[in-house]
């Protein structure tokens, strides 16, 4: 019905950038809010950040100032560039999308992509 695919995940250094892209297809009527999740072994998925259709941001306070969330509406697609990367960034890293399915209904459902692993070492 809807697919999010991730890419840009890899291994970095420390102090090193990487940018992740994720794109939504299928039956979307429109997109609500995109953000992306991280999971790090042992720990609860937690938001890293989001961003509304009207633009609006909101980052975890460990990637303020590092990470910039950002979207093509055209292209239905959520990026993040992730500069300064620590170690602790490390984590599987997932997209998400509140869609719209069709013009019949109002209802806003959560799609999940599939995670992209960052890692960060030297």
């Amino acid at each position: 019905q809807v697919q999010l695919v991730e890419s840009g995940g890899g291994l970095v250094q420390p102090g090193g950038s990487l940018r992740l892209s994720c794109a939504a297809s299928g039956s979307i009527f429109g997109i609500n809010a995109m953000g992306w999740y991280r999971q790090a072994p042992g720990k609860q998925r937690e938001l890293v950040a989001a961003i509304t259709s009207g633009v609006t941001t909101n980052y975890a306070d460990s990637v303020k100032g590092r990470f910039t969330i950002s979207r093509d509406n055209a292209k239905n697609t959520v990026y993040l560039q992730m500069d300064s990367l620590r170690p602790e960034d490390t984590a599987v890293y997932y997209c998400n999308a509140r869609i719209r399915n069709s013009m019949y209904t109002t209802t806003l459902r959560d799609y999940w992509g599939q995670g992209t692993q960052v890692t960060v070492s030297s």
